[in-house]
């Protein structure tokens, strides 16, 4: 089959990550006999530079002409002037307000042999799989009116949290029909005590949850739920929540995973049933300081091409092959800076690649 794959490998350790992930999206080729015709774009700190935008016209419709878009990450500290017109993050959310990925998915799985590079204890984090169901295109980064101003009185700033019904029934209709198909617990998080908004979100959680009877559901503040993710994060199944409370928290559950280096994720522009157009990144930044030193892990990039393979290109097969690869290779014993404990052998980012495009392609 042919396959047709925007790359964005964007700033920092985007691109060797993204290398990475294309050693092994090659090895799948050979094995399985796809074709993928692959699409360079610049998005970020590097489109600034070349193009004086974060994102082009031409790069967010040759997206829209591919069945799924592999993103590195952008930003760095050379964009970050406060005052500039431009920053690199306006060129991602921008690309998935234009794409319409709405539905950001965040699996947060600690792997047995990895529960000790977590800071928790073992006990705490064993047994942790959940998927955090973040709304992507609404909310406080979205929100008009945005901006600053000056007054006798001093400096003033504004960002408008703002969600409609709709928002808020579709994404959470994506966290019910995934909690159906695992284990049928879904928490919806909100601030409700004090936000109008999450008090609309709570009261339409409640209405779409009747559609949902075999899905228990249960109402959280996003506080609540922070403290609870770090106390007993193995009780969580599916969490759905707004756009800036999904990216906090994300932050958070990384750690019990071990790394950010470690989560993939995947956005989505429909309910995943069937063929989903969607982008695919890992959830962590640039890392500048990292980049060009071979230190990266390229395993969350590496498992968001798998769900690339799942949710976009309907080869649940492949999907399996790469994650079972990762999997073999850490149970070998290998390990990239971040996630390095006693005993382990420590390897670098083009060498954790090699390893497991190596895996898929000698894998049963």
């Amino acid at each position: 089959m042919k396959f047709d794959i925007a790359v964005l490998r964007g700033d920092g350790i985007g691109p060797e990550v993204i290398a990475e992930a294309m050693k092994v999206l090659w090895a799948i080729s050979a094995k399985f006999g796809h074709s993928f015709c692959f699409h360079d774009g610049v998005i970020g700190g590097v489109a600034i530079d070349t193009l004086g935008i974060a994102l082009s016209e031409d790069t967010l419709n040759m997206c829209k002409e591919c069945d799924a878009v592999l993103l590195g990450a952008v930003g760095g500290p050379q964009w970050d002037n406060p005052q500039a017109a431009v920053h690199p993050e306006d060129g991602l959310l921008a690309l998935r307000k234009g794409l319409g990925l709405f539905a950001n998915l965040r699996p947060v799985k600690v792997l047995p042999m990895l529960e000790s590079s977590s800071p928790l204890k073992a006990e705490v984090v064993q047994g942790v799989d959940m998927v955090v169901v973040r709304e992507l295109t609404g909310g406080i980064y979205f929100g008009q009116p945005k901006k600053q101003w000056r007054t006798t009185e001093g400096r003033w700033g504004v960002d408008t949290m703002i969600y409609s019904e709709q928002e808020i029934e579709r994404i959470l209709r994506v966290g019910f029909e995934l909690a159906r198909g695992r284990r049928k617990k879904l928490v919806s998080v909100d601030k409700a005590n004090v936000l109008q908004s999450s008090r609309l979100w709570r009261q339409v959680a409640q209405e779409v949850s009747v559609d949902y009877p075999e899905v228990e559901i249960r109402h959280m503040l996003v506080d609540a739920c922070a403290m609870q993710l770090i106390q007993c994060p193995a009780d969580f199944d599916v969490l759905v929540m707004g756009n800036m409370f999904g990216d906090i928290l994300t932050d958070e559950a990384s750690v019990l995973a071990g790394s950010m280096g470690m989560l993939p994720s995947a956005s989505l522009a429909e309910i995943p049933r069937g063929k989903t157009f969607g982008m695919y990144e890992p959830i962590h930044g640039s890392a500048p300081n990292l980049a060009g030193r071979n230190i990266a892990n390229p395993v969350a990039t590496i498992l968001s091409m798998a769900m690339m393979f799942r949710y976009s290109l309907v080869l649940e097969l492949e999907a399996v092959a790469v994650e079972k690869a990762v999997m073999n290779v850490l149970d070998e014993g290998y390990r990239t800076e971040d996630i390095m404990t006693s005993g382990k052998i420590c390897t670098g980012t083009r060498e954790m690649g090699d390893l497991i495009a190596c895996h898929v392609a000698e894998g049963a």
